[in-house]
């Protein structure tokens, strides 16, 4: 009888699997909504490391260790739970390197009834994975992300019948919604933004002492990636080490404790602040941590106005914060998926210059740019006003074909995940858009930057100048700039006193403006 119960035993099916639970590099959280009803008896996870998502732009190496690590210590916290993990390395041998081609071998192999996913951040790997589905006859069962304060269905309301999209009228909307920073039906403070207060520069003597950042040494995991990464995508952009951003989530709550308490209290006013050689200054770091899901962001809003309620820190830092994350990053998201796929091919101002090769290098002699770009190369992060008002203000003026400033960004930075980059960079440093996410293009000469920081006192250009030899390239492509775009940018109220001011220079002074952008463009001149 034993015998007859084995045979039987061995020629039974497998048992069926309900649900593969699709996992992907930026959805780092035990909360997800994917996780919703999981049985570890009838599910099962499924994770993969693919080269196509290092490769199909350049990610610099401390993008992709990020990435690696995070994932990797995220699989040991489900290994450890008793999930059911199916986890493809980079460095199997069976690795077919495409999230489609690896999400095919695993439904091939393990035949799940279906398929369920927190709706992605890349509008490139959500139709990936909808087309193995399809190719199976599966059913994706794509779920809410939870990680943000409202639904791309609630972004779309609030835009529907609108003219225009601005963020500070979104933001308000999200301030009275969800109950922040507000005493009864009035914003703390009486007003919605403290921009006034905020947004100062350091002054000569430059900001003093400074908080370190937090930084996490490498543990066997990291180090290991460290390692595969330097091997596998040697030509990659930027460097593997130093390596020091949080990949788990007790990793990122230390780095939140530590904003909070040393670097809250001066950022709203030195946020647009810049100093050569100070990659951290006064920012949060949290960015990365937010995107991988290893944050939640109302729990980053709650700990800053806690912070502001208990005296800690003063209420303009503390709303210049809380917008960036409240405002900006729910709204970034918003434009993102109600626009796409179109939104990444806008190209407005019909800019179509190669993003210089300096860029990969940071070898210029522009002092802000060599800086900007330097520590990007090393640490995969810069700060915002050296993203937007640095690199992104130079291929604005240059004339840079939007796509392959897209490229840069998404792939050069730890913090980069499409939803978030890509309307930054083509809406708002860019406005190549046409004004969907911004009012005007941030175009500005290099008064601006040397306002904001010290770079430009140890450059060999001079930012009053516009032609000679001497002139700044920003100055010069700032007003060539003007003069190129004038009948459109003359139409918009935000910059029609910028155009104005092209009513000052001579037909001589226009001519040698244009002459000299013409040859930054061409590469003739040495910038």
């Amino acid at each position: 009888m034993a015998r007859r119960a084995a045979a039987r035993t061995v020629a039974e099916p497998a048992r069926a699997l309900r649900h593969l639970v699709l996992v992907l590099g930026d959805q780092l959280n035990r909360d997800a909504s994917a996780f919703d009803g999981f049985d570890p008896a009838l599910d099962a996870v499924w994770m993969a490391e693919v080269a196509e998502e290092s490769t199909h732009i350049p990610s610099s190496r401390q993008r992709t260790v990020l990435f690696l690590s995070a994932m990797r210590h995220f699989a040991d916290a489900l290994r450890a739970e008793g999930l059911p993990l199916h986890y493809r390395a980079l460095d199997d041998p069976a690795n077919r390197h495409s999230l489609a081609a690896e999400l095919d071998t695993a439904v091939t192999s393990l035949r799940p009834v279906a398929l369920v996913l927190t709706a992605p951040g890349d509008w490139r790997v959500l139709q990936a994975l909808r087309g193995v589905a399809r190719q199976h006859g599966l059913p994706l069962d794509l779920r809410d992300d939870r990680h943000f304060y409202g639904t791309v269905r609630d972004f779309a309301d609030h835009a529907r019948g609108r003219q225009q999209l601005r963020m500070e009228y979104f933001y308000r909307a999200m301030r009275q919604r969800h109950g922040v920073l507000m005493d009864g039906d009035q914003p703390c403070g009486g007003q919605w933004n403290f921009d006034a207060d905020n947004r100062q520069a350091f002054g000569r003597d430059g900001p003093g002492p400074l908080p370190p950042p937090t930084r996490v040494a490498p543990d066997a995991t990291t180090e290991a990636v460290m390692a595969l990464v330097d091997q596998r995508f040697a030509d990659h952009p930027g460097q593997a080490q130093p390596f020091g951003w949080p990949v788990t989530r007790a990793q990122a709550l230390q780095a939140l404790d530590a904003f909070i308490t040393h670097r809250l209290p001066h950022f709203g006013r030195w946020q647009d602040a810049m100093w050569a050689g100070e990659p951290w200054l006064y920012h949060a770091h949290l960015s990365a941590a937010l995107n991988l899901k290893l944050l939640h962001p109302r729990e980053v809003v709650d700990r800053a106005e806690a912070a502001y309620r208990a005296g800690q820190a003063p209420l303009p830092a503390v709303e210049g914060f809380i917008r960036q994350i409240l405002g900006w990053r729910e709204y970034v998201r918003g434009i993102y998926w109600t626009q796409m796929p179109g939104y990444a091919d806008h190209n407005a101002l019909d800019a179509q210059q190669p993003l210089p090769a300096f860029f990969w290098t940071g070898d210029t002699p522009m002092a802000c740019l060599r800086d900007a770009i330097g520590q990007t190369l090393q640490h995969g992060y810069a700060h915002h006003i050296q993203r937007l008002m640095v690199t992104g203000l130079y291929t604005l003026l240059l004339g840079v074909q939007p796509q392959q400033v897209h490229a840069w960004y998404l792939g050069v930075y730890v913090d980069a995940v499409e939803w978030v980059e890509l309307p930054n960079v083509l809406g708002m440093a860019l406005f190549a858009d046409g004004g969907v996410m911004a009012s005007k293009p941030y175009a500005a000469t290099g008064k601006y930057i040397q306002r904001m920081g010290n770079h430009c006192s140890g450059c060999r250009f001079d930012p009053a100048l516009s032609t000679g030899d001497r002139a700044c390239p920003f100055t010069t492509l700032y007003w060539d700039f003007l003069g190129r775009h004038e009948a459109r940018l003359a139409a918009n109220p935000r910059m029609a006193l910028q155009v104005k001011n092209l009513a000052r220079l001579t037909a001589e002074q226009r001519s040698a403006i244009a002459t000299r952008a013409d040859a930054i463009r061409a590469g003739a001149v040495d910038a």
